[in-house]
């Protein structure tokens, strides 16, 4: 049986105020945590100061950079076949992608200790820029475990019913 069609309006993202973009507003909403935007977006901005006064190029392109880097080619996902669990390869698609990417860098910027969130978060975002760091290290293990399971591969075809 066909899946039902969505039944509810998606809330528009609206974009951030300083550089006007629908994807740096989605990161700052991310980035929230308890509803308290203006402490999410300042911790954004102060990242975006710091990526700035170290590369030295515009913060904005180093971002979209970043997330392109850190963003997914392939995951795996559990598919159950004949009683039977496989870790399916699978591409991911756009939206997806790149919230997996903001996600993974925000994952990695909040596990380092001892400095402000703000620091760690410019640090995460010129090393995912520079292809280093622990962000690309996860989307690196990802890549591998769907590398790993190429095997069965032949199981995404099959839809589930």
């Amino acid at each position: 049986m066909p899946r039902k069609a969505r039944s509810y309006k998606r809330h528009p993202i609206h974009s951030d105020y300083k550089y006007n973009s629908i994807k740096i507003g989605k990161f700052i909403n991310y980035i929230m945590e308890r509803g308290k935007k203006t402490v999410a977006s300042k911790i954004v901005y102060d990242a975006f100061d710091l990526i700035e006064k170290q590369t030295k190029s515009d913060p904005k392109a180093v971002f979209e950079q970043a997330v392109r880097n850190v963003s997914p080619i392939l995951e795996v996902k559990g598919r159950r076949i004949g009683g039977a669990n496989y870790q399916v390869p699978m591409e991911v698609q756009e939206p997806r992608k790149t919230t997996l990417g903001m996600k993974w860098i925000i994952d990695a910027a909040r596990t380092k200790k001892g400095r402000p969130m703000a620091e760690k978060l410019a640090t995460e975002l010129t090393e995912a820029y520079n292809k280093t760091g622990a962000a690309i290290k996860k989307r690196e293990d990802v890549h591998r475990m769907a590398e790993a399971n190429k095997a069965f591969a032949h199981f995404a075809r099959f839809q589930r019913r």
